[in-house]
């Protein structure tokens, strides 16, 4: 089995693996005589649809026998409230420097305590959908929370007769223990009035405390998967990958990466009318071994926005769950969900495995190219990287907008394009660790790596169109790349309409100010957190370079 369930008695103990003192208050509360074990998909539903306050559509759930559920099974939708997204402002690593994990030790002692009047569940699902890599996790919620339970354990694969032979037979993964998560989404605390995520992945444990929002439960649990991928062999990924197969045999597998809303759901998807035969691995949570560059989904299904589509659009046929979208009666009276972001921002579904018609859960073939995605005004649609430092160093300083699964802390601009390194904002471990793994897959598997901007270039907009036009380029290989003006170590593929001006000055300008607020973020990374988020000075020369080169 991948990861260590159960120990034996001089396995037990302090300084051990798994016996650090957060984990040991989470781990014990699974064991309490008010904890009901939720066994089955089926049990999970019944518990969601009878939970208070939940809607029961009409739209059915397409063929759920294969997924564990019964045949007349619905799409049941939740609603959260006026919390309708993650809440990075909340979140405490136990590993980084500055956070009292005495302080919030105790805050969970006492929220493990105060859930003693309530009925909790345990839910157990896998993270990692091959032998080669698969990782047990377990839930802990209270009575009430059910629909958030049912979602979890659809987005991530529930233990049934197939998959529990499979996690029987898998690789062991280190020494890794279980994930334990417990989670009481009504806790409340002066002291944290957004709520609490405090992780201790070394340990692979977590409190979410306040969070009523199902994406919490989400990355958070990605996070320790995420955390355990990056300490085993692998490069952690937030993005899309897929394997393009052409006529004559070849194959072009593209990674890319990109926050919520930067398109890249939309560019795994993406049919290319039916140019090419096209197998997804996953549009949002995947891992990269660092040895064969070969790829291993972690989830079967996808948490995906609502908004793209409307109540009558045939993907929605693949619903399985609904959070944060309306609902009405249509004509012939059925309960159906309004899916367009007309009650608030960032409705979410999960959707079946069925969506995507040539999905796998491991992509043998090597990966061939990273496409780091961006809302950079002063980067036309695709420029092509060279070297592994500035290709490893450019997805460190990945710059886009914020989405509007966040929730911000007062005063924060949601406009500010900010830099999220990876595109990962659930990264529990050294900044270092995803350089050096990126920065290998170029220079030793010979990746390419390159640049997308999905947003707007010098004030025109960058349609999805466009976006895939310079994919098939790339992928097809008709791409012809030219100087990228004095820049040596960056080329681009000049796009009709988004031609990029060296002899104009507010242009140079523009972009010479961009590349410097990476340098500068570079440099802010190198002295906070106590050397926790530094870079190896080659990343920081990397940029550098480009600077002296607009400067000369």
């Amino acid at each position: 089995m991948s990861t260590k369930a159960n120990y034996t008695h001089n396995e037990i103990g302090a300084g051990k693996t798994g016996f650090a003192k957060t984990r040991s208050i989470i781990e014990a509360a699974f064991y309490g005589n008010n904890v009901v074990k939720v066994t089955s998909l089926k049990q999970a539903y019944r518990l969601a649809k009878n939970s208070p306050g939940t809607i029961v559509t009409d739209m059915p759930v397409y063929k759920g026998e294969t997924f564990g559920l019964d045949k007349d099974a619905k799409v049941l939708l939740f609603n959260d409230g006026s919390v309708t997204g993650r809440c990075a402002a909340a979140r405490r690593i136990a590993s980084t420097p500055g956070v009292d994990t005495d302080d919030l030790d105790k805050k969970v002692m006492d929220a493990v305590y105060d859930t003693r009047w309530k009925t909790l569940y345990h839910a157990e699902v896998i993270i990692g959908l091959d032998p080669e890599f698969m990782v047990k996790a377990h839930l802990l919620i209270p009575e009430g929370e059910e629909n958030i339970l049912y979602s979890w354990m659809l987005n991530f694969q529930y233990f049934n007769e197939e998959y529990s032979k499979m996690y029987a037979q898998s690789r062991p993964i280190g020494n890794e223990p279980d994930i334990y998560i417990f989670s009481n989404p009504q806790w409340t605390h002066e002291e944290h009035p957004l709520g609490l995520t405090y992780f201790n992945t070394e340990t692979n444990c977590a409190a979410l405390l306040g969070m009523k929002y199902f994406g919490e439960h989400k990355k958070g649990t990605l996070t320790i998967g995420w955390a355990i991928a990056n300490r085993n062999g692998y490069a952690s990924c937030h993005g899309g990958q897929k394997e393009y197969i052409f006529e004559d045999g070849r194959k072009y597998v593209a990674s890319v990466f990109g926050l919520s809303g930067s398109g890249k759901s939309t560019i795994t998807h993406a049919k290319h009318d039916g140019k090419y035969n096209v197998t997804v691995l996953h549009d949002d949570a995947f891992i990269i071994n660092d040895e064969t560059a070969s790829s291993i989904a972690m989830e079967p299904t996808y948490f995906d926005k609502t908004a793209d589509y409307p109540t009558g659009c045939p993907d929605n046929k693949y619903l399985l769950t609904a959070q944060n979208c309306s609902a009405t009666m249509d004509a012939d009276g059925k309960i159906v969900l309004v899916t367009e972001d007309i009650r608030n921002g960032n409705g979410r579904a999960i959707k079946s495995k069925l969506w995507s018609p040539n999905r796998v859960d491991k992509l043998n073939s090597p990966v061939n190219g990273i496409f780091w995605i961006m809302k950079d005004p002063t980067i036309p649609p695709l420029v092509k990287l060279n070297g592994s430092s500035l290709a490893s160093v450019m997805g460190a300083t990945l710059a886009t907008k914020r989405s509007s699964a966040e929730r911000l802390a007062p005063g924060v601009d949601p406009n500010k394009l900010v830099v999220e390194p990876y595109a990962n904002p659930f990264r529990t471990y050294p900044l270092a660790n995803d350089y050096l793994k990126f920065k290998k897959l170029v220079e030793e598997r010979n990746v390419d790596c390159y640049i997308l901007n999905t947003g707007e270039f010098m004030g025109k907009d960058i349609k999805p169109k466009d976006t895939l036009g310079v994919i098939e380029a790339v992928i097809e290989q008709k791409a012809e790349f030219k100087p990228f003006g004095p820049i040596s170590d960056i080329e681009v593929l000049e796009w009709p309409g988004f031609i990029a001006d060296f002899d104009d000055p507010e242009y140079v300008e523009t972009l010479k100010a961009r590349m410097e607020d990476r340098v500068s973020f570079v440099k802010d990374k190198n002295k906070s957190k106590g050397g926790f988020d530094k870079l190896p000075a080659d990343a920081l020369e990397a940029l550098e370079k480009i600077m002296k080169e607009l400067e000369a």
